[in-house]
C-alpha cells in the first residue's frame, strides 16, 4: 500500500480540488434555485438530458441510492421536465428520459454555471488538453482518445 503524500505541493492541490469541488456546488444550487431546483434534481436533469437511462444507472453515476433517484425523478416529472418510458432494447425496462422542456432547463443550467468556463477559456487547447487527461488520470479513466 503506498504511503498518503503529505507534502506541501500535495497538501495544496487537495485543498485546491476541493475548492473548486465547493465552487461548483455553490453555483450549481444557485442556478438550480432559479429554476425552483433542488442541487439534486439539477443533477439528475443535466446527466439524463445527456442520454436517457434506467434510474440505477442515474443512481450509479452519481453515487447514490436509487430509491433516492426515484424520488427524485418523481418530482421532475410532476414538473413535466422528465418522463418514463420504455428502453426500446428491454421493454421490461423504464428509462427516465428528458421532456423537450427537461432538455431547455438543463441548458439552461449549463449556461449558468461559469465558473469554470470562464477561467478554462482563458486556457489554450493544450493546456485544456493536459488538465483533462490529468483528472481523467486521477479518476482512473483512460486518457487514450
Amino acid at each position: 500500500m503506498a504511503t498518503p503524500r503529505t507534502d506541501p505541493l500535495t497538501l495544496e492541490v487537495v485543498e485546491l480540488i476541493g475548492t473548486v469541488v465547493a465552487r461548483y456546488y455553490e453555483e450549481y444550487e444557485r442556478a438550480a434555485a432559479a429554476h425552483s431546483l433542488t442541487g439534486a434534481q439539477a443533477r439528475v436533469l443535466g446527466l439524463l438530458s445527456l442520454e436517457p437511462m434506467p434510474m440505477r444507472k442515474v443512481a450509479r453515476k452519481l453515487r447514490c441510492e436509487p430509491s433516492n433517484i426515484t424520488g427524485i425523478v418523481d418530482r421532475l416529472e410532476a414538473r413535466g421536465l422528465v418522463e418514463r418510458r420504455p428502453d426500446p432494447s428491454d421493454r421490461r425496462v423504464k428509462l427516465a428520459a428528458p421532456t423537450e422542456e427537461g432538455i431547455g432547463t438543463a441548458r439552461l443550467l449549463r449556461g449558468a454555471l461559469g465558473f469554470a468556463r470562464e477561467p478554462l477559456a482563458g486556457l489554450s487547447d493544450a493546456e485544456r488538453t493536459v488538465l483533462r487527461d490529468l483528472l481523467r488520470r486521477m479518476l482512473g479513466v483512460d486518457v487514450t482518445p
